[in-house]
């Protein structure tokens, strides 16, 4: 949201803050929330990419195409754990990994 929109909303008496604050969120809390946003995007960035579709990722993964998109969507619904998986299975490596994770950290620092 951008500055002048913020100060009209607060100047109306709204209260502005991150999804965190409004969800009261602990630090430990957003940064998984973060983590599992950070690995859905880059997941389907990837597959994208690549030239595969959700079926093929799916068949690789011995899964379904429903859930590969509730993958990339970032579900709660969907462990780390297959999270990781997949985005492995598109070839990915842990450098691969560390850039998504740390691209992240540092956009939230800017």
């Amino acid at each position: 949201m951008d500055a002048k929109k913020r100060k009209r909303l607060e100047a109306a008496g709204w209260r502005t803050g991150s999804a965190s604050d409004f969800l009261e969120l602990s630090a430990e809390e957003a940064a998984l929330v973060e983590t599992r946003l950070a690995v859905s995007r880059a997941l389907r960035t990837r597959r994208e990419d690549l030239g595969m579709t959700q079926v093929g990722l799916a068949k690789k993964l011995h899964s379904s195409q429903s859930r590969v998109a509730k993958m990339e969507a970032g579900d709660a619904s969907i462990s780390l754990d297959l999270l990781l998986r997949a985005f492995f299975a598109t070839g990915a490596t842990k450098r691969d990994l560390a850039r998504v994770l740390t691209s992240r950290r540092r956009a939230a620092a800017a």
